[in-house]
């Protein structure tokens, strides 16, 4: 019995401190010049992994702690041919992509007084926070190819599960990328590529700020939240360290939904 309980704790700590790892790893995230994804950056960053954060502007500073790990490159995603030189040039530094996160994406709820969503608003909406990330998923997947393992990871929402008002375009756009990612999934997993969906709920973002600072507002989301509280930009860190790191490598095709509940909320009794 001690010799099987020396060998268990022996094994525990050959296998657990690697189980999450992402040291050494090379990962791509759009939209990372603030918010949720500039959050994931940081962490994952201090986990040792190579961050490459893409967006359109950055803050003046690099986190301390990070500056040798952590790298910012100008990037409009909706230009096809900018995603094609950012991930050429991330691979000929490191010979290698291990992990993309399509996070970049917009909002714009339609106006108030307005009964129909405007034609201009709807077009952006899709050509970021849909077109955008297919893209960057179909460039990144050239270079995953070529060592047979990659996890993508899309920043869905609660919206791609349940039609919130005011925002069709919104919810349109994270449904499709929903369903973009279980298509990449089928299509690319014979390749050792993984594809998942990580869905937020009410996050404490710059997007959020109007609505969470709305007492009555934020007391009625978190009455929907079986957790009760609204959800901190560190509850998507370990979720996504998860999905990048080989803890998840036979998981692909999935939605995880970090949302303290609310899907699994069919309303109060």
């Amino acid at each position: 019995m001690r010799l099987l309980r020396r060998n268990w704790q022996e094994l525990n700590e050959d296998i657990m401190p690697n189980l999450f790892s992402i040291e050494g790893k090379v990962v791509l995230i759009s939209g990372a010049g603030r918010g949720i994804g500039r959050h994931l950056a940081h962490s994952m960053a201090k986990c040792s992994a190579f961050v490459y954060c893409i967006d359109k502007k950055f803050p003046k500073k690099v986190p301390s702690g990070v500056k040798k790990n952590m790298f910012n490159i100008k990037c409009d995603i909706t230009k096809k041919k900018s995603i094609e030189t950012v991930c050429k040039y991330i691979f000929s530094k490191h010979k290698k992509i291990d992990v993309l996160i399509n996070n970049a994406g917009i909002t714009i709820p339609l106006m108030k007084k307005k009964l129909f969503y405007e034609k201009e608003n709807w077009a952006k909406t899709i050509d970021v926070n849909l077109t955008a990330s297919f893209f960057c998923s179909q460039e990144a997947i050239k270079y995953m190819i070529k060592r047979k393992e990659g996890s993508i990871i899309n920043i869905t929402s609660l919206n791609a599960e349940l039609a919130f008002p005011k925002n069709p375009s919104y919810i349109a756009s994270k449904g499709g990328l929903k369903m973009v990612g279980k298509a990449l999934a089928k299509d690319w997993g014979k390749f050792g590529i993984r594809v998942n969906n990580l869905g937020p709920g009410y996050i404490k973002t710059s997007m959020t700020k109007s609505s969470y600072s709305n007492r009555k507002t934020r007391l009625e989301r978190e009455k929907q939240i079986l957790l009760q509280r609204w959800g901190n930009m560190d509850d998507l860190v370990g979720p996504c360290i998860f999905l990048a790191s080989d803890a998840s490598k036979y998981i692909t095709g999935q939605d995880i939904y970090v949302d303290g509940g609310w899907t699994a909320n069919g309303g109060i009794l």
